[in-house]
């Protein structure tokens, strides 16, 4: 076998991520299903087709011909010629072996080594970008012509690095054996939360994966379950694997014995070699090591790897010098093999495109909403539910431990409005104290509909949105619900330094870091509203290229500029030259609507005085910045007469004509009423006219760039210790610093601010302190994906809204009247499913049918249906009906569809019950109004006299009954458009479940024109529309088809 054939197919099951075939989870569980499809494929029907395209040249083979030419020799020399060289036959086969002769085997060598060479170049550790080459003009980047382009090596890429370790790990120790493949499956039990979702542990507080040792093995559904603790360790993490391995190699259960045996084999590697090290130990090292693979999902492969394959050929291939120099012959065989090089490398590309375009597919899908609870201020929250908030044992937990309770201590703690001597756990404590918040969490889900049903008008009352997501996919999410209605962004993105703050791909450590930030600000553009401003802190590292990006994204024009901000004082220990003080928050808008707050202030204290009284004074000429030359405004450039006798012209530092700040008719005013002050210099004679700014005026200026006395991250950690006491947060930006920024948005009273790094949660802190200091109605939206979201972040809100002012994670004062009443109403929290959970929900699944269309003799040979099935459609087909990617026969129960996802607090999957319909209200953007709590009935059926079904009698109300609906209502984003969402269960035949509908619907009077919506949704079939009224326009949408449309269409981004 040809050997760069052999090592061309070796990279192909490397790219098509095949040569690790006992790998179980996630995009190599998937292809691991395929993988003897796909490589009988490769070697079958693709490769072979370069052996095929060169068959034109059998008759011509360059060894056949010499075999001929040498047999010619000895048959001229057997007939008796003295020099066989002239033997006709000899002299022909020479002559072709000069012109016409192919050597078919170089000729697919050649071939196999440039396809080899081409993918090669561009595959690296799970991800397709362009590798230094140390040889000029090896890429092409592309270019539209404009005056300066910011460009990196992935930039045609999404950022998708969500995960730092393999939390749910599987491999199978007979891989070939689909009966009994031996799975074994590495879990973790009572974890501590580890980092994920691009979350970095704190340094020096390193967790290390260590056996656990009360229940090291267990059999499950036919697998082998090793469990591990994740948890502090001094131990390296290859000292633990060790001891883990030399203890489960040393079981000597006879249950797990087989198991055992296997475990401890040496390893074969996908080329069939053997390793030194045994199965348990090359997966417990995968398992526990830093994940060093995807980083990347391009963006368009096949594009990407198209343009570089032409790029490629002209520069690698094809070389003018030689066409010109050969035989016509020669010149056909040079192209055919371009044109060989070319079909099968694109055939290679679709087949990469397919697998890259599917992950894009579950990168880009629109995530699951697995969790939704809410936090409500006890003040808002009707009496009759105090009964049940008293009696909830789980809910004063978490108020003791937040807030301290300790019955009279704490209500002698004074404020104006918490005078009470209630007992905690009593309904009189919770009128006592109405900023204390209940989470929904601790309390059933019938208690939370029916509490979600008193409170009209929701999403009103909703001043906060705390979302637990990967933050791209959150943004995601979000595009319908806040399209252009967020007034401010907010955030605090890594700096990308090497403490560890971001997860980076080896020698390529700022283009990842451009890749982040160009995806999530590119996904946030259309949420924002014309006049919105940006805010993003960063440091001296990143700042260049974050300003070069943030020009490139919306124009030099709208880079506001960089604020600089004062972040630590004192003295400190560095190896750096510089002690560096501060660090920047780029500031940017969207449109030249945006602007900055102008700075009011009154004048006082004033260094000059006369007769009228005092006063400062500027200069009166224009100096410095822009326009301050006499061509800029001619009619600004006259003379001014002076008490010095002499008149004065504008005059720049350089002697140049200038121009004044006022026109001649409001110099001559000012001369008149004396507000004019001229200073001659004793030494030079030059005169400088001045303005004089009388006290009490009030000034209008533009901001400052330098943001001082407003917090350091001193501050910061301070006010962190101060709600916890025992917790630090070292990267926490002060209040005061959010807040001064906040005052720099025109109009921020009503605004919508967010923060899509929330970390510590200081945006959400200040949005509060504002609101209470203003009686502002801002709202805040805020995305994190670390275990600190529960630990910290929530917490924290929940404890500031309760009381303004804390110390040692103890309350100094309780709230003031107002600001009880200027507290948060309703914080909403959801959490998404993640790119990790949606791999590991997939299911291929192939039909009777579809196999014996692609094995059907028509469809074999090249560029019939089975190769472009192959090369093109096989995963997205074949995957349709995941839970993950919207199982439609699951809506007939809305309340049971269900995802294996990482539970909060650990790092263990387990299967969880998604939200459908708080998934859909997010997919169609609706603003809530009305949330009722189900209806649940029971019925009889009977046919009439015509054979139709109907009800024996009315519709039952019952607590447990068979059938349920429930109502949302709300307004769409498009024209302010009325909508009603109706869920419901279809237990019985569609015929039952219909005229189940049908009836409520009826009964409920939103057939009616009082109750008209513009659009009802309805999950299942259904006959709504049989049932309007003439004069009635409402129109009926399956919930399944927008729930599909809409989870997998791809947003405008910038």
């Amino acid at each position: 076998m040809n050997q760069k054939y052999e090592k061309l197919k070796n990279l192909l099951q490397e790219l098509f991520q095949l040569d690790q075939p006992d790998l179980d989870f996630g995009i190599y569980r998937i292809m691991h299903a395929k993988s003897a499809e796909v490589m009988k494929f490769l070697d079958e029907d693709l490769l072979p087709q370069v052996e095929a395209a060169f068959a034109q040249y059998k008759t011509a083979d360059k060894s056949e011909l010499e075999a001929q030419y040498r047999r010619a020799i000895e048959q001229a020399k057997e007939l008796g010629f003295s020099n066989p060289e002239e033997a006709p036959k000899v002299k022909e086969l020479k002559e072709k072996l000069d012109t016409v002769a192919v050597d078919t085997g170089a000729l697919e060598s050649e071939v196999y080594d440039h396809l080899y060479s081409f993918f090669r170049r561009y595959y690296s550790e799970g991800d397709f970008l362009s590798k230094r080459v140390y040889k000029p003009g090896v890429y092409a980047i592309p270019y539209e012509g404009e005056e300066v382009k910011l460009y990196w090596a992935n930039y045609d890429q999404y950022y998708i690095k969500t995960s730092e370790y393999l939390r749910d790990y599987a491999f199978r120790l007979r891989p070939e054996n689909t009966v009994n493949p031996m799975r074994v499956h590495f879990k973790l039990v009572d974890a501590a939360e580890g980092e994920h979702d691009n979350v970095k542990e704190v340094q020096g507080k390193e967790r290390k994966f260590k056996l656990a040792l009360d229940r090291p093995v267990s059999i499950e559904s036919g697998e082998l379950v090793i469990h591990f603790t994740y948890e502090p360790a001094q131990e390296k993490q290859k000292d633990l694997n060790a001891a883990t391995e030399a203890a489960i190699l040393a079981l000597d259960d006879p249950a797990v014995v087989t198991w055992i045996e296997l475990l401890g084999r040496k390893y074969r590697r996908a080329d069939g070699t053997e390793s030194d090290n045994t199965w348990l130990r090359i997966h417990l090292d995968r398992y526990t090591a830093r994940n060093t693979f995807d980083y990347f999902i391009h963006k368009d492969l096949k594009a990407f790897l198209s343009r570089e394959l032409d790029f490629y050929i002209k520069n690698e291939v094809m070389h003018l010098d030689d066409i010109e120099s050969e035989s016509a012959p020669k010149v056909e065989q040079y192209l055919s093999k371009i044109k060989v090089i070319r079909t099968i490398a694109g055939k290679i590309i679709d087949f990469l495109a397919q697998l890259e375009d599917f992950q894009k597919k579950l990168w880009l899908k629109k995530k699951f909403v697995t969790e939704t609870s809410w936090c409500v201020r006890v003040g808002i929250v009707p009496k009759e539910f105090y009964p049940e908030i008293a009696a909830n044992e789980a809910q004063w937990e978490e108020w003791k431990a937040l807030h301290g309770l300790e019955g009279e201590v704490f209500a002698s703690k004074g404020g104006d409005l918490f005078t009470s001597q209630a007992v905690p756990g009593t309904v009189e404590f919770l009128s006592a104290y109405p900023t204390l918040m209940i989470d929904t969490c601790h309390f059933s889900a019938g208690f939370t509909a029916r509490l979600l049903d008193a409170l009209d008008d929701i999403d009103e009352k909703t001043d906060g949105v705390l979302v637990h997501s990967e933050n791209f996919q959150a943004l995601n999410l979000m595009q319908r619900r806040y399209r252009e209605k967020i007034k401010c962004v907010y955030i605090d993105p890594p700096y990308n330094t090497d403490s560890g703050d971001f997860l980076y791909k080896d020698d390529y450590q700022h283009s990842t870091w451009l890749s982040m930030m160009n995806d999530r600000l590119c996904i946030v553009a259309p949420i924002l509203r014309p006049d919105t401003l940006a805010f993003i802190h960063i440091d001296e590292r990143e700042q260049t290229r974050l300003d070069m990006l943030i020009q490139q994204l919306f124009g030099a024009d709208n880079l506001l500029g960089p604020f600089v901000w004062i972040a630590r004082v004192g003295k400190a220990v560095t190896e750096r030259v510089l002690q560096v003080k501060h660090e920047y928050v780029m500031c940017a808008r969207v449109s030249d609507k945006g602007r900055l707050e102008l700075v009011k202030t009154d004048v006082a204290n004033c260094r000059y005085k006369d007769e009228r009284g005092g006063y400062d004074r500027e200069q009166l000429r224009q100096w410095g910045g822009q326009h301050d030359r006499r061509e800029d405004r001619p009619t600004l450039y006259f003379p001014i007469p002076t008490p010095f006798g002499i008149d004065v012209f504008p005059r720049r530092p350089d002697g140049s004509d200038g121009r004044w700040r006022a026109s001649r008719e409001q110099v001559a005013k000012m001369l008149e009423a004396g507000d004019l002050d001229f200073v001659q210099d004793s030494k030079t004679a030059e005169i400088t006219v001045y303005r004089k700014i009388r006290e009490g005026t009030v000034t209008i200026s533009a901001p400052s760039n330098i943001l001082d006395n407003c917090g350091t991250s001193t501050t910061a950690t301070k006010e962190i210790k101060g709600l916890f006491f025992d917790k630090t947060f070292n990267t926490a930006k002060p209040i005061g610093l959010a807040k001064r920024i906040f005052q720099l948005i025109p109009d921020n009273l009503n605004a919508a601010i967010l923060d899509y790094f929330a970390g510590s949660g200081t945006t959400g802190h200040a949005v509060i302190n504002l609101n209470r200091e203003d009686g502002g109605k801002r709202k805040f939206i805020l995305v994190e994906m670390a275990d600190y979201f529960d630990t910290v972040l929530l917490p924290r809100l929940k404890k500031v809204t309760f009381t303004p002012e804390w110390k040692d994670g103890k309350p100094k004062r309780l709230a003031t009247t107002e600001e009880a009443e200027r507290s948060p109403r309703v914080f909403k929290v959801i959490r998404l499913e993640s790119y990790e959970d949606t791999l590991n929900n997939l299911e291929l699944q192939r039909t009777p049918e579809q196999e014996d269309a692609l094995f059907s003799t028509e469809a074999q040979g090249p560029g019939n249906l089975k190769e472009q099935y192959m090369l093109n459609y096989m995963l997205d087909v074949e995957s349709r009906g995941s839970q993950s990617l919207l199982n439609i026969d699951a809506f007939k129960d809305p309340l049971s569809y269900t995802l294996k996802v990482k539970r909060p607090g650990s790092d263990e999957s387990q299967d969880t019950t998604v939200d459908l319909m708080e998934t859909f209200n997010w997919l169609i953007g609706l603003t809530v109004k009305e949330m009722s709590a189900p209806q649940r009935f029971d019925a009889s059926f009977e046919r009439d006299s015509e054979g139709r079904l109907r009800l024996k009698d009315w519709l039952r109300p019952v607590q447990n009954g068979r059938w349920w609906i429930r109502t949302i209502r709300g307004i769409l984003p498009d024209d302010n458009q009325e909508a009603l969402v109706i869920w419901r269960n279809l237990p019985g035949t569609p015929e039952e479940d219909n005229l189940i509908l049908d009836e409520w619907f009826k009964k409920s009077d939103y057939s009616t024109k009082e109750k008209l919506p513009n659009y009802i949704y309805v999950n299942g079939t259904n006959n709504l529309e049989n049932i309007r009224l003439p004069d009635t326009t409402w129109k009926v949408r399956l919930i399944e088809e927008d729930f599909m449309k809409l989870m997998f269409e791809e947003e405008e981004r910038l």
